[in-house]
């Protein structure tokens, strides 16, 4: 019998769809790239608050299977990526609340201008993200942290694409780390922001209960490779990544955009 009343073939494409969002994500972000447009498209009749709420079922399991694994092995700057998770909890929520009165596409050129202008200061800067060079402490710290913490969060419970490429971005460029660091920083964000989502999903019924426990399953195997591979690997293979994932992104959001 079908799983939720989906047919075992599509079970097959959104497990393995969930496996290479867990697999990005745990290196860069940008699973949902992958994961939601595989809901919607398996799943057309599928309420959209149904299908993301699924999606932030099955990716917080995998988010936080990856910064487990990042926090046993790279030391964490938790002075920044606590308040910056805490603010990104609290705001995701406001995010969430402004759908209802501005239409999320506005976004879209501003979300691909800041796309493009992040891939070119990567591309332009071989040394961006290259070593970890913490710049601030103390209160400068505490407040920069809640900014981008709260900025991102509103972002992700509004819009959402590209939450996790955006968090590496910032956490490198104002506040010194290299890539690992940031990645694994930008996971305990993510974790807040997924978490801060799904208390507003889970209550009101919006998932596909066993939908979501196969594709969470399928998550955490995708992010179990993608952390052995960054670990394994370092700041040099994340940056390889992140301008790919990033170069996907500005092509999908200019034609999204301009199509």
């Amino acid at each position: 019998m079908p799983i939720d009343g989906v047919a075992y073939s599509l079970l097959v494409a959104l497990g393995t769809a969930a496996l290479l969002a867990g697999f990005i994500d745990a290196v860069v972000g940008g699973g949902g790239l992958i994961q939601i447009p595989a809901l919607f498209t398996a799943l057309p009749n599928a309420a959209p608050a149904t299908l993301f709420g699924t999606n932030k079922f099955a990716s917080v399991f995998g988010t936080s299977n990856a910064a487990w694994r990042y926090a046993r092995r790279v030391r964490m700057p938790w002075r920044t990526t606590l308040p910056a998770a805490l603010a990104a909890f609290a705001s995701s929520y406001l995010g969430a609340m402004a759908v209802a009165w501005l239409p999320p596409e506005l976004l879209r050129p501003l979300i691909l201008l800041l796309l493009v202008g992040a891939a070119v200061y990567t591309f332009s800067n071989r040394n961006f993200g290259a070593i970890h060079r913490p710049q601030h402490s103390g209160r400068h710290e505490f407040a920069y942290a809640l900014a981008v913490g709260g900025v991102i969060g509103f972002y992700d419970g509004f819009f959402g694409p590209g939450t996790g490429s955006f968090l590496i971005f910032l956490f490198i460029r104002f506040f010194g780390f290299d890539f690992l660091h940031a990645s694994a920083a930008s996971k305990v964000v993510n974790v807040a922001t997924n978490l801060a989502a799904l208390g507003f999903f889970l209550p009101h019924g919006h998932i596909l209960p066993l939908v979501a426990v196969l594709m969470a399953s399928c998550n955490v195997l995708g992010s179990l490779l993608g952390t052995h591979l960054a670990l394994r690997h370092g700041s040099g293979f994340i940056r390889k990544v992140f301008l790919c994932v990033v170069s996907v992104f500005i092509i999908k959001f200019a034609h999204d955009t301009f199509a």
